[in-house]
């Protein structure tokens, strides 16, 4: 038996600590292809999963994943293949995952905002074989841009497209003969992930059927699904926070039904809600703030909402506490990665621990560390860096072996770069990131510590600060704020008045101000820092 993880393949007795963990029953011997299997024949009849255009039973969506799956491998796809997948929130991004999980092809899952740059980037990493995308999505011709990809990578042999083609391979075209179905090893890779940074090239995830099997199906007993469950995908569903967090998967795995939306705003989720009856969503902070105000204007139906889940960065204190009476639904923080921990405020938890806490981890074998700069574990109650390992946290990232040494320990534990502490009571507290400090002509400065000061002020609705490269100070720092009353903007000099009299530093206190109106989001629904930095190196060139 064995495991291929981080761009290799381990025989068991190389990976030991993946071996308990299988004898131990948290990885089950079973494909992702096999529990649909399992659902169709458990659900049947339910139904399994709902988009703009179609509805399809636990039956069918197995009979069309199976379809699929000869169409693939007839069109000339093999084991261990990668396919980059990039379709929005439809019924036929599910039915694709499903249909290569059954045959061993590790699809590669891109987000639809992403474009050239973005996914030549993963082609560069991961040499795929084919790409699917839709024919067209939102006015946005994605395959005239997947011709110009394939044109500039030779391991692209075939375009797969979700509507209609004549040059390239429709999936409504495709020859689904039956023909033999591959053996797949349940503990070999399943599919590549991007993780969720806020700067540079995302690096591929690789997960195994195993552990991803463990991720949602532990999450979906956590957050307490149920057949019951009518879950919304409004995030990007090849974001892990949907797929199975415990999202899509989750659902599926209780016999619930899975809505997806092909956009996460209100305008659309608010119809969906109300139409389909649904009960649970999750989301980004910055989605959550939007959906919030629409509920200012928009007076639809929504009272079946009843769990809200947050994820993917820190929620303040003051929006957490407008979900119950905004949103009329209970809200549950998520705090993990793609890589694999995950932690949850559990449903049971007292409100104090839901709105200012990210939970406890989901697994008892979850392992984590708290360590200062030098790798030492820090004091009961400090913040350190969170260190991590456990059955379905990865030991490598996909092709990225020097990096690997950075991000990961001698012993297995992801060094996941998030500054946490740990309350008494057992739950992690998130305040910021190690790399976001500002080391400003030598002096440290902790965003973590300056950001909420700054999110108190009254002319200041949010903000964010980011480090800007300098000749003088090696950083200064900028802060980013969206004002409150857009007609009483806040100056420079008003920031630093307003933090000298809080008793904070002058260096400590921002070197540049800019004024947005909106934040620029990462393809994972995260505001995009990158962004941000090269908009105020611009500015100060202009000035």
């Amino acid at each position: 038996m064995n495991i291929e993880n981080g761009g290799e393949t381990l025989q068991w007795p190389l990976a030991g600590r993946q071996k308990a963990y299988f004898e131990a029953g948290y990885l089950l011997p079973k494909t992702l292809g096999d529990w649909l299997t399992t659902w169709s024949e458990q659900f049947e009849n339910r139904t399994a999963i709902v988009d703009k255009t179609e509805r399809y039973t636990f039956s069918r969506l197995d009979e069309q994943a199976t379809q699929l799956a000869f169409g693939f491998l007839n069109a000339g796809l093999k084991p261990g293949d990668k396919v980059i997948v990039q379709l929005p929130n439809c019924i036929c991004f599910v039915t694709a995952l499903f249909a290569m999980f059954r045959i061993g092809v590790i699809p590669v899952l891109a987000m639809p905002t992403q474009r050239e740059n973005d996914i030549a980037a993963l082609c560069e990493q991961c040499n795929p074989s084919a790409y699917l995308v839709p024919e067209k999505f939102l006015g946005f011709n994605y395959v005239a841009m997947a011709e110009k990809i394939k044109s500039a990578f030779s391991s692209i042999k075939t375009l797969f497209v979700d509507g209609v083609s004549e040059k390239h391979s429709a999936l409504s075209l495709l020859n689904c003969s039956p023909t033999a179905l591959p053996n797949i090893n349940p503990f070999e890779l399943a599919l590549l992930l991007l993780s969720g940074g806020t700067t540079g090239t995302p690096k591929l995830i690789p997960r195994t059927h195993s552990d991803y099997a463990f991720n949602f199906i532990e999450s979906s007993k956590v957050c307490e699904f149920s057949s019951s469950t009518v879950y919304l995908a409004a995030l990007p569903a090849a974001h892990n926070f949907p797929l199975g967090c415990p999202g899509i998967f989750g659902t599926l795995h209780v016999g619930g039904k899975v809505v997806m939306s092909r956009t996460p705003g209100s305008d659309e989720a608010f119809t969906l809600i109300e139409q389909e009856k649904v009960t649970t969503t999750a989301l980004v902070p910055p989605l959550l703030k939007l959906w919030l105000s629409s509920r200012e204007w928009d007076k639809t139906n929504i009272d079946t909402l009843s769990l809200v889940q947050v994820g993917g960065a820190k929620l303040d204190v003051e929006t957490a506490k407008r979900v119950a009476p905004e949103l009329g639904s209970e809200l549950q923080q998520v705090f993990g990665m793609a890589e694999g921990l995950l932690c949850y405020t559990r449903r049971s938890d007292p409100l104090d621990t839901v709105l200012k806490t990210q939970g406890s981890p989901m697994s008892c074998a979850d392992e984590i560390k708290l360590v200062d700069g030098d790798g030492l574990p820090v004091a009961d109650g400090e913040a350190g860096e969170l260190l991590t390992r456990g059955p379905y946290t990865i030991r490598g990232y996909f092709n990225a072996d020097s990096h690997n040494t950075i991000a990961f320990t001698h012993d297995g534990f992801y060094k996941s770069g998030d500054i946490v502490r740990k309350t008494p009571e057992g739950n992690y507290v998130v305040e910021g990131r190690v790399k976001e400090q500002i080391n400003r002509a030598g002096e440290k400065i902790a965003v973590s510590e300056i950001e909420p000061l700054l999110n108190l002020f009254e002319p200041i609705k949010e903000s964010v600060i980011v480090a800007i490269p300098d000749d003088q100070l090696g950083e200064r720092s900028c802060v980013f704020v969206t004002p409150a009353n857009n007609e009483v903007l806040p100056t420079l000099n008003d920031l630093r008045t307003y933090l000298r009299g809080l008793g904070v530093p002058r260096y400590k206190q921002p070197d540049q101000l800019e004024i947005t109106t909106h934040w620029p989001l990462t393809s994972v629904g995260k505001i995009d820092k990158k962004a941000l930095v090269a908009t105020a190196q611009s500015n100060m060139l202009k000035s």
